[in-house]
């Protein structure tokens, strides 16, 4: 499968309120090994690799996201123009929370609700 195709799921982030405990406990049950950068707003970010192969991120919830979010797992969606994609969110009775943004050396995404209220992340790679 490849993960960046438009409508496939490309990544997954965990928001947490202990950045250490997280690290230890995924690193020491899947083997899971850590490369410690900063996301967008300067913060502690933890990317997550196995064998080689970058599954994802981890980073603090205080600093990064609004209060109302609690911790979990969030997931990015690959969509071939983030751009458009918000657009299209607010047609089909979406919200979009977090207007595309771009992550340097990454790509441009954005963070949406779903008619139910569900969130997650769309994501144009560079």
């Amino acid at each position: 499968m490849d993960s960046r195709k438009h409508g496939h799921f490309s990544l997954n982030e965990l928001i947490t309120t202990d950045l250490n405990s997280a690290k230890k406990f995924y690193g020491e049950l899947l083997g899971w090994t850590f490369i410690e950068t900063e996301n967008i707003y300067g913060n502690p970010y933890l990317l997550i690799h196995k064998e080689g192969t970058m599954l994802g991120g981890m980073m603090l919830k205080d600093g990064n996201v609004s209060d109302d979010v609690i911790p979990c797992w969030d997931p990015y969606i690959t969509v071939d123009d983030v751009e458009a994609s918000a657009k299209r969110v607010e047609n089909l009775g979406g919200e979009v929370i977090l207007p595309p943004t771009d992550i340097p050396k990454v790509g441009r995404f954005c963070v949406i609700k779903d008619p139910q209220g569900i969130s997650l992340n769309l994501i144009t790679y560079e």
